[in-house]
């Protein structure tokens, strides 16, 4: 009896960890241990609209929600882009088209919003309006920039006073009224007060980035084409910048991350994204193939491989995410777990991934953090 409790005593240690790891996905050869994991609420779906920045951003407020004890509140994101759009037309048309309308946008545009209209729920301001089963802005984003563009071609000479009124109409018919007030558990609020009762304090949020064209410990306006607000981010050291992330979630904070999806390395399908060292067009057909089988070694990043892949377009502003987690992998490789809002079922690892700490440090645009998620001898250095 005691050598078979022994037995199971040392194997019970190992039984847990195995039970604790998560695969990539089903069979998956990549197996995750967490270090750390932090509230999210549940992943939704973008559907075919360029929003990210407002699901990511909004997913990222509702984890700050459940950190500081609120009640689980499911955020409008459609509130956020209805406003963006309002507000990046005014900007279009001001500077006479010359800047970029779209669908994209960033991180400090909900901060904005939040600061200037407030916020609401998302049974307050639903995104389906017309009963659609999932969000498609193809038609809307044709619609608003067509209407922007015959406002800068008028032949009047002048602007009327008309066409802001003609622009919150347009935008009214796709989006919705906005509520004067709605109900959320049992009380009224109106957007302002309920951003207010939420307690989300716009001020204590910075986006931070790492680039050598500008100086370190610096702010500057990250130049991309969906920074149409020029919002200024941070700049830190890539080393600096991992260790703030690396702080962040230790100490119970998400951040949004932005970041490039359009590398090699990045397969949602399979749950992970990765930055091989050994080069692509190196690799046989069947390593290729096989790629995402199994962990394989990852690239060595360094300040100036960030630097190159901005400048000359390979790293590029492409998506809007949360991280919520860091985890290591069989070998000991750490992984960051990765909230997507592409739906829940759209891939084996519930709408979420895991990026190598490789990939994250060459395609990270910029990710935003509460400020006491930044450990303090780096927040000296920016004074924040």
């Amino acid at each position: 009896m005691k050598k078979w409790f022994l037995i199971f005593l040392f194997a019970a240690p190992f039984t847990v960890l195995a039970q604790d790891a998560i695969r990539n996905k089903s069979n998956g050869g990549f197996l995750f241990t967490k270090i750390y994991e932090n509230d999210a609420s549940s992943v939704k779906d973008q559907g075919k609209s360029g929003t990210c920045w407002s699901f990511s951003t909004l997913s990222f407020f509702e984890s700050e929600l459940k950190r500081m004890g609120k009640p689980d509140v499911d955020l409008s994101e459609m509130f956020i882009v209805r406003n963006v759009y309002f507000e990046k037309v005014v900007k279009y048309v001001r500077l006479h088209g010359s800047l970029n309308l779209g669908p994209g946008g960033a991180f400090h545009d909900p901060i904005s919003i939040l600061r200037k209209y407030g916020i609401v729920p998302e049974l307050a301001y639903p995104a389906n309006i017309y009963g659609e089963t999932k969000i498609n802005h193809g038609e809307l984003d044709e619609v608003i920039k067509a209407f922007a563009d015959a406002i800068i071609k008028s032949k009047n000479g002048t602007l009327t006073a008309a066409w802001k009124i003609a622009l919150n109409g347009l935008l009214d018919a796709y989006f919705g009224k906005q509520p004067d007030t709605f109900t959320f558990n049992g009380k009224s609020y109106t957007p302002t007060s309920f951003a207010q009762w939420l307690g989300l304090n716009p001020d204590n949020y910075v986006d931070i980035t790492s680039y050598t064209h500008h100086p370190f410990y610096s702010s500057f306006i990250l130049e991309i084409p969906d920074n149409w607000a020029w919002d200024p981010v941070y700049n830190l050291p890539m080393d600096e910048m991992i260790q703030v992330l690396d702080y962040a979630l230790s100490k119970g904070y998400t951040v949004a991350w932005g970041a490039d999806v359009s590398d090699k390395g990045f397969s949602f399908r399979n749950g992970v994204a990765i930055m091989p060292a050994k080069d692509w067009d190196s690799m046989s057909k069947e390593e290729k193939d096989t790629i995402f089988n199994t962990p394989v070694p990852q690239r060595k990043i360094t300040q100036e491989m960030r630097q190159n892949d901005f400048d000359n377009y390979e790293t590029t502003d492409d998506h809007g995410m949360q991280i919520t987690g860091k985890y290591k992998d069989q070998h000991g490789n750490i992984y960051y777990h990765v909230k997507n809002s592409w739906g829940a079922t759209s891939n084996e690892c519930d709408g979420y991934f895991f990026a190598s700490e490789s990939y994250v440090r060459l395609r990270t645009m910029n990710f935003m953090v509460h400020k006491d998620g930044i450990p303090t001898a780096i927040r000296q250095k920016i004074s924040k």
